[in-house]
């Protein structure tokens, strides 16, 4: 499978006239998804000083939900079997990668699906960790490394995931939040000046 070349073609073009932007987006493409560990963990800073137990299991859905689409992407990456711009169009990509399957992408899956739980923590930081998704999901197609159609399906496909899990995970995450509550771990899933995490009804 090849993808759409009309689409890359203007981001290609893009990239080769602007020289001065390839360090930060090389740097972006390759080790900008650690820059989500960030926002994870505020995510569960804010998730703990917060007295509800839902806001904590979401913090920590939004990390699980890039593991679990990950895992999903797989077989459909396989499946799909397409090529990378790189080696369909034959150009040297801006980052080193490997020639295999490029649909979907991970790294637009994973910060998708971390996105997309966070907004259910947090809107102001579930927009900041969109626009880092955003972003990267660019960074991933102006350095020869995948296509357009990559990016976009792995962030829908991320973002899918996550808000299932919501409806699905979360409940079940919540119930252990509030038996963690009254633990010797609580300070893992509240502060000291939060209530106890509520009681299960």
């Amino acid at each position: 499978m090849t993808g759409d070349t009309s689409d890359f073609r203007p981001v290609h073009d893009f990239a080769n006239s602007t020289s001065w932007l390839h360090g930060f987006m090389s740097f972006m493409a390759k080790d900008g998804i650690a820059l989500f560990a960030i926002t994870l963990l505020v995510g569960w800073w804010l998730g703990r000083s917060e007295p509800s137990a839902r806001k904590v299991a979401l913090a920590v859905w939004a990390a699980l939900a890039a593991v679990v689409a990950l895992v999903l992407v797989q077989p459909i990456a396989s499946a799909a079997d397409e090529a990378r711009p790189f080696v369909v169009l034959h150009f040297t990509p801006l980052i080193a990668h490997a020639r295999d399957a490029g649909f979907p992408s991970d790294h637009a899956t994973g910060a998708g699906a971390i996105a997309a739980g966070l907004m259910f923590v947090s809107w102001r930081l579930g927009l900041v960790t969109t626009l880092l998704a955003l972003l990267i999901a660019f960074s991933r197609v102006y350095v020869g490394v995948h296509f357009p159609q990559d990016v976009a399906a792995g962030l829908a496909l991320g973002a899918v995931v996550a808000v299932l899990g919501v409806f699905i995970v979360v409940p079940l995450l919540t119930r252990l939040v509030r038996w963690l509550g009254s633990t010797p771990l609580r300070p893992l899933v509240a502060t000291g000046s939060a209530r106890s995490p509520e009681p299960a009804l």
